[in-house]
């Protein structure tokens, strides 16, 4: 980019000096974890609030099912956060030999117990357990995971409901950025239940709706949609949201230049010089970012951002049972 800068002296006399500023192709690299300190104040304002008028302080359960070092890990980040922001918590640890009437049980009781304000159960499971069994039987009011029939459910018709941490990260963080979704094409790869699904449901529904969507036009997909038929849609997106637990599903070539990139994945993939285990996302970081205008990286990403979005939900949660 060249500017001319046109100097006069007094004299009239003028001197035209040309400046060169090289073309930035570095994205603006979206800090999860900044943006979720600012929900962690926002969420313990509001906590203390609460308190303040004589309500119960929240209280968030977690039922950890096995020995997951993933799984044992995301709690205790979540229970530490909780601690932070002014919510109480507790982890409820069980054995993977739990029979699924025991876990029904254990879950039954906490929906009864006055003081628990949101309960969820890290997932996943072990196999002999029925996962949408499990978070249906979760009582919906209390239900800060959004998984629950009725959730989901509102969630699609636009109306108020528990929205998923994850997906309502990923919104968050488009609306705190300020990344515009209205009348733009945005591509969701990845299907879940849990987060593809309500992501999109987010974006392309109507804004000025009961629970308002971001105006976009969302195409939807996955693991399966061959690799040069994905290429055509994300090369034509504004935003791009991947979520689908592959590691580099998404290279520079498959990106518009100047779009936004949110990289939901999380990945454990061993090192091959250092032979550890490091964490990673679905895109390619190093090479998309120096053609995105966006990018969220992984971790310190979405991850944190759901975690705040979690604590947000329980303090909802709280005020609902009242």
């Amino acid at each position: 980019t060249f500017v001319t800068v046109l100097f006069c002296k007094a004299s009239t006399q003028c001197s035209t000096f040309f400046f060169f500023f090289p073309p930035s192709h570095e994205a603006t690299i979206i800090s999860g974890t900044e943006l979720a300190k600012q929900i962690h104040k926002e969420v313990q304002k509001d906590v203390e609030a609460w308190i303040a008028l004589g309500n119960q302080r929240p209280h968030l359960s977690v039922i950890l099912i096995g020995d997951n070092p993933a799984s044992h890990s995301y709690v205790k980040n979540k229970t530490k956060v909780a601690a932070a922001v002014g919510i109480c918590s507790e982890t409820i640890l069980r054995p993977s030999s739990i029979s699924q009437e025991e876990l029904l049980d254990i879950i039954g009781k906490l929906n009864k117990d006055s003081k628990v304000s949101g309960l969820l159960v890290q997932l996943p499971l072990p196999d002999h357990i029925d996962e949408r069994t499990v978070c249906n039987a979760v009582a919906p009011e209390k239900d800060v995971d959004g998984f629950h029939v009725i959730n989901i459910g509102r969630l699609c018709l636009d109306q108020h409901s528990m929205v998923p941490a994850t997906p309502a990260a990923v919104w968050e963080i488009l609306k705190r950025t300020g990344i515009e979704t209205f009348g733009k094409n945005v591509v969701v790869v990845g299907r879940s239940k849990n987060v593809g699904l309500p992501i999109a449901m987010l974006l392309h529904t109507d804004g000025s709706h009961e629970r308002p969507g971001g105006d976009a036009t969302v195409t939807i997909a996955h693991r399966f949609t061959p690799r040069e038929q994905l290429k055509v849609h994300t090369r034509l997106a504004d935003v791009v949201i991947v979520a689908a637990g592959i590691p580099k599903l998404i290279t520079a070539e498959m990106i518009k230049e100047g779009a936004a990139v949110i990289d939901v994945g999380i990945n454990r993939i061993q090192d091959p010089v250092t032979r550890k285990t490091k964490l990673v996302g679905d895109v390619d970081f190093e090479e998309v970012k120096r053609k995105a205008g966006f990018i969220t990286p992984v971790p310190g990403g979405v991850g944190p951002m759901t975690v705040a979005m979690l604590m947000k939900n329980t303090v909802t949660a709280a005020k609902m049972l009242l």
